[in-house]
């Protein structure tokens, strides 16, 4: 009977789908370590040699440019049971398949969401909109190739608000460091990550409130 009930139990493992993760692929530079893992087979190795490529080019800058103390272990991994676009959480990030199959070209992915990883603001004290629009901030800063994506900065629209969060605050944030005062979002990121934000932040850096700068980005929006 034992034997009957193993028989069946393998034969019915036999034939239960299932996901197999590709080998770990462990790649180091400057510094940094890139753990590469994934679980679509189907993937352009010329796609996989390009992220792993934008990852090297932009994680050193952004951690020179915001938190010298970022991780330099990451983790990527390309998930086909992933819905989103990606999702980083402690030192991983994670892509989908499905993204990667429609948006082959959209390579900057990997510069927004390593930014999260930079930023590491833990239980931060500023809102969502704030963190996000900084990550596209840094993604039109320092994106190797943004233009391929067609991934620009929109126009603003009247509708919009800095609350928007993503492209839209991002692009507030660039007419902010070229019309008001470069170096405020750099400052802003710190004091996120230091837990010492406070919305009055922005007036001791350029003199004004965010609603305040918001209404001279609507009457002057060119970057």
């Amino acid at each position: 009977m034992k034997k009957v009930l193993l028989l069946s139990l393998l034969a019915c493992l036999s034939l239960a789908p299932f996901t197999k993760i590709n080998a770990q692929e462990i790649i180091k530079k400057n510094g940094y370590t890139l753990s590469f893992e994934s679980n679509f087979s189907a993937l352009d190795p010329q796609l996989k040699k390009r992220l792993i490529e934008t990852f090297f080019v932009v994680y050193p800058k952004l951690a020179r440019e915001y938190n010298p103390k970022t991780l330099k272990d990451v983790k990527f991994f390309i998930d086909t049971a992933y819905k989103g676009v990606a999702a980083t959480s402690n030192g991983k990030v994670t892509f989908s398949s499905i993204w990667m199959i429609k948006h082959p070209e959209d390579i900057d992915v990997v510069t927004h969401e390593v930014m999260h990883i930079v930023q590491d603001y833990g239980n931060s004290v500023g809102p969502g909109w704030l963190t996000e629009g900084v990550a596209d901030y840094a993604r039109y800063k320092f994106g190797v190739d943004n233009a391929g994506a067609k991934w620009t900065l929109p126009a603003l629209k009247p509708e919009h608000s800095y609350k928007n969060s993503y492209r839209i605050t991002a692009r507030f944030f660039a007419w902010i460091e070229k019309n008001v005062k470069a170096g405020t979002i750099k400052a802003v990121d710190t004091s996120l990550r230091d837990h010492t934000y406070t919305a009055a932040i922005w007036t001791t850096l350029t003199d004004k409130n965010l609603d305040a700068l918001w209404a001279d980005y609507i009457k002057n929006p060119e970057l």
